[in-house]
């Protein structure tokens, strides 16, 4: 944290100061309720309350037996399979459909931008469940319920906004004269995407790809209604495991998540930084 200005009055040092406990109260408003389940993952007793051994830091009442349980039960170990062949596809698919229409969106001369645009971030606006409920009759017609593909599809719907909006924020800086020169040099438009275009759009095109990975690897409503018993994915597990059987692994795999969440926001937060140097918005 940088140290206040020599001239700052007192009254500003006060605010200084109460913001910044303002905004650190907020924050553990915010993840506490994700704190509390971290130390109840490794509770020693099938309990999802802190014990007394807990409290007084006994080591009895810690233990690693819910991770434990987690390789060691085939049905975790399927959905955990499911989400990382669900989630890297769709990521793939989303990635790859969202930049190009991000990039047809970045031309001004492309014509009904905004309705396009519209369209295509509808997923983000329209509840979730009237979105789950129409894939279903639509992949119903077409035989794509209960299968993978119709999954992955899904999910490539979810996770396009988040790469579009990512990737056409990234555009906004961009200088096409750039792309002009390349072509008056006798590039063709595959070089100049490869070349000239790609390497500058390729922060962005991470983040929306890394936010598609949670958006896949996360969602449960799509699941519910388009997946058979081979396709149950992590979270789907875990909402069954919720309705079904009380478990204190449930909080184990809820523990595994948020770690991985953390790491893709920090790889995201270092991704926004160096795109922000690329552009000269900061040092």
């Amino acid at each position: 944290m940088a140290a206040l200005p020599p001239y700052t009055s007192t009254l500003e040092r006060v605010w200084h100061y109460t913001y910044l406990a303002i905004c650190g109260l907020i924050f553990l408003f915010l993840i506490g309720p994700i704190l509390v389940i971290i130390p109840l993952s490794f509770n020693a007793e099938p309990y999802f309350t802190f014990t007394h051994a807990m409290l007084t830091f006994d080591p009895a009442g810690y233990s690693l037996r819910w991770y434990h349980n987690i390789l060691s039960h085939p049905a975790w170990i399927q959905s955990i399979k499911n989400s990382f062949i669900i989630g890297p596809a769709a990521t793939v698919l989303a990635t790859v459909l969202g930049t190009l229409a991000a990039l047809g969106l970045s031309r001004p001369q492309m014509p009904f931008r905004g309705v396009i645009m519209s369209i295509l971030i509808s997923p983000m606006i329209v509840p979730l469940i009237i979105s789950a409920a129409g894939m279903f009759f639509f992949y119903s017609s077409v035989d794509l319920t209960q299968t993978y593909m119709g999954v992955i599809l899904a999910h490539t719907a979810l996770g396009i906004p988040f790469v579009v909006i990512t990737v056409t924020a990234t555009l906004s800086g961009f200088d096409h004269s750039l792309t002009r020169a390349s072509a008056s040099l006798g590039a063709s438009p595959s070089h100049t995407f490869f070349k000239v275009i790609l390497p500058l759009v390729t922060p962005g095109v991470i983040s929306g790809a890394l936010f598609a990975f949670i958006t896949s690897f996360d969602e449960v409503v799509v699941v519910i209604f388009l997946s058979g018993v081979k396709q149950r994915t992590l979270p789907l597990e875990m909402w069954a495991g919720i309705r079904e059987q009380i478990s204190p692994t449930i909080l184990a795999v809820a523990t595994i998540l948020v770690a991985m969440s953390v790491l893709l926001l920090t790889v995201l937060e270092l991704l926004r930084r160096r795109n922000e140097r690329l552009r000269g918005i900061r040092a």
